[in-house]
């Protein structure tokens, strides 16, 4: 009985952890980037001042899936999000707002079925908050230019930091390094 808990526990704590209401999102076959935002003035990869939008404009300048994820706190289907065991060489965006968030060489592989990262990209490229929902104690992770909802942030990530950033892909843009 106590390895049929252990196993559980290994094999499905990590999937419960960042699990809330669930948005299917199809896998890109083709790209891991997407660059065009048509429609949302909001969005730069170079302005860094925080923004102070409606929900009511956010939800008419964001496509819905990423509405509701980066607005409503909704979470992508494990296994699913297009930068889960994405492995490219490059910058990670909010895809709301532009801001950048991570590098690809603080991405590591974790067994959440999430893109994972040690690390942001610079101190004020996210914000915390507390999140005790489904009766957790979590730290969720924001935008730090919109306070869109990113993901959560876990201590059980690889050194140095420790952490793990368990983002969901869909509030997530890429751009490759250019070489």
């Amino acid at each position: 009985m106590r390895q049929t808990k252990i196993i559980f526990f290994i094999l499905f704590l990590p999937i419960l952890s960042c699990n809330k209401k669930v948005v299917n999102t199809v896998p890109s076959p083709t790209t891991l980037t997407d660059t065009s935002h048509p429609g949302n003035p909001y969005y730069s990869r170079t302005d860094t001042t925080v923004l102070h939008v409606s929900d009511a404009e956010w939800k008419k300048v964001l496509p819905d899936s990423i509405y509701q994820v980066a607005r409503n706190k909704e979470t992508e289907e494990a296994f699913t999000g297009k930068f889960w065991n994405a492995t490219g060489i490059g910058t990670y965006y909010c895809a709301a707002c532009g801001n950048a968030l991570f590098r690809s060489d603080s991405k590591f592989a974790s067994t959440c079925g999430w893109p994972s990262f040690f690390e942001t990209i610079r101190p004020i490229s996210v914000e915390y908050k507390d999140d005790h929902s489904y009766n957790m104690e979590r730290t969720e992770v924001l935008c730090g230019r919109c306070g869109g909802h990113l993901g959560h942030l876990f201590d059980d990530g690889p050194p140095p930091t420790g952490k793990r950033y368990c983002m969901n892909s869909i509030v997530l843009d890429f751009e490759p390094d250019k070489k």
